[in-house]
């Protein structure tokens, strides 16, 4: 039997998803120790594989095969745009996508006005401007403190994942359009669900039943 490698997101998610794993008997020990330098993370008895790994990336080693499975949250999926199924959304991480800035940037998106777009996400500011809006703008990656570009005059609003909205308040900004909500998700390599389809969906079946029970 071959080994069902999943690809985690480093930081709070890897956490919240081992618990889901283990609450449906996939359990990893080694995971938990801190100070571990070990990259891969082995249940033998079940063949099962883990890693960690950064958010953007989960999506490509999935994509690649490297990994059967991923977990990662709906932003990154958006964003990296690689060909594989998005299976059950994990209901945890729960945010919204959306286009900020100062109140006076209103009547520019809602006359459609070309303006300057700054965002870590600058492939779903384009999607959403370009194909959802039909407003073209100028879009500006960055990597930093978004919300400092409408301050300084870099750009006239931001796209940026808004939780609870208290950054945007405090320098000024508000929600002006939603782009969409977002949430961690489960992805599964196109070929590993075809060559693995029993035992990949159990464990969604699984996690499913176990997210309903949990609501």
């Amino acid at each position: 039997m071959r080994y069902i490698t999943i690809a985690l997101s480093k930081g709070r998610l890897a956490k919240k998803a081992l618990d889901m794993f283990e609450h449906i008997g996939i359990t990893c020990d080694e995971m938990k120790d801190e100070s571990t330098r070990k990259l891969i993370f082995v249940n033998e008895e079940l063949k099962i594989k883990f890693f960690l790994a950064k958010p953007s990336d989960v999506p490509t080693y999935v994509e690649y095969g490297a990994a059967d499975i991923g977990i990662v949250g709906k932003d990154t999926i958006l964003e990296e745009g690689r060909k594989l199924y998005e299976v059950l959304d994990l209901k945890t991480g729960k945010c919204k996508m959306c286009v900020c800035g100062p109140v006076a940037a209103k009547e520019k998106l809602m006359h459609h006005e070309l303006i300057r777009v700054a965002s870590k996400y600058p492939n779903i500011a384009k999607d959403y401007f370009y194909n959802k809006k039909h407003q073209t703008v100028e879009i500006i990656k960055l990597n930093g403190s978004v919300e400092l570009a409408p301050i300084v005059g870099l750009s006239e609003v931001i796209v940026d994942i808004v939780e609870t909205g208290a950054t945007l308040k405090e320098n000024g900004l508000e929600v002006l359009e939603e782009v969409c909500p977002l949430s961690a998700r489960m992805v599964v390599n196109q070929v590993s669900m075809k060559m693995e389809n029993e035992r990949i969906n159990r464990i969604i079946n699984d996690l499913r039943k176990y997210l309903e029970n949990k609501e």
